[in-house]
């Protein structure tokens, strides 16, 4: 078959898309999303979502990553999705769906380049020694630097994705340095096993983290920088709970194509 399919990146996290409503494509092949994710030889992504119908939701996000296994929560790829909604006419400038971590409220802008989604809520960090680990729908790791631009993020997140604590399920490995005015981050992921250019999950479990770290509390907003450019979480902390987290940024049509399967 012909697939035909859509490249949209959100803060250098780029993604294929492809429109599913009619059940046409098969997606139950891992091999075959390896391949189509591939940056040699295939479409090349850090993963790829799939548009379907859901009752009682304007559309579900089905998303695998670039290993070709089904993906928990991806707040970049969540952004890009409702783009690509906005250009499918699915949607005007708001909507809700369905994701692997339940519904998901989201407002695009007119010119259909930023999003703002909402995550789900955060009651539960925890501590690995000196690092946060909390769960934004996807898990995270959270570990403050300095000199982070010189880290080798590679070696050092993969050394504790695959430690005896997390090589069995997994995690994401965010580093964070603090510079006053917003954050700096970069993260490994799973899935990808490697460093991309962004993590939206991240940049969320990020701004959680620091917040509790700093003892702020009430409605916060950060400023978040990534490789790929930046984005924005704001949220509101009682002390107990995250409620109303907003991960922000670009959601940008890139490409279309199509491909033989």
């Amino acid at each position: 078959m012909n697939l035909q399919f859509y490249k949209y990146e959100g803060a250098g996290n780029d993604f294929i898309l492809v429109d599913n409503r009619n059940l046409d494509f098969d997606h139950s092949n891992p091999e075959l999303i390896e391949r189509l994710c591939n940056r040699r030889f295939g479409i090349g992504g850090d993963g790829i979502m799939f548009i379907q119908e859901s009752a009682g939701y304007d559309f579900e996000m089905v998303y695998y990553n670039a290993d070709g296994k089904p993906s928990s929560m991806c707040g970049n790829g969540g952004r890009c999705i409702v783009a690509f909604a906005k250009f499918l006419n699915i949607i005007k400038n708001e909507t809700t769906f369905l994701a692997v971590d339940g519904p998901h409220y989201a407002r695009i802008s007119e010119s259909g380049d930023w999003v703002s989604l909402q995550m789900i809520d955060v009651e539960s960090i925890t501590k690995d020694a000196e690092a946060f680990v909390l769960n934004t729908g996807s898990p995270h790791y959270v570990s403050c630097s300095t000199d982070l631009k010189n880290k080798n993020v590679y070696e050092e997140g993969k050394s504790i994705r695959f430690n005896e604590t997390y090589k069995d399920e997994g995690i994401n490995i965010n580093f964070v340095e603090d510079f006053g005015d917003h954050l700096y981050v970069r993260t490994y992921e799973r899935g990808v096993e490697d460093e991309t250019f962004a993590c939206g999950t991240g940049a969320t479990a990020v701004a959680l983290a620091m917040a509790l770290k700093k003892g702020l509390t009430g409605q916060i907003n950060t400023e978040i920088h990534v490789l790929g450019g930046q984005l924005n979480v704001r949220f509101d902390y009682d002390g107990t709970k995250f409620s109303n987290i907003f991960l922000e940024g670009p959601a940008t049509f890139v490409f279309r194509g199509q491909i033989q399967i």
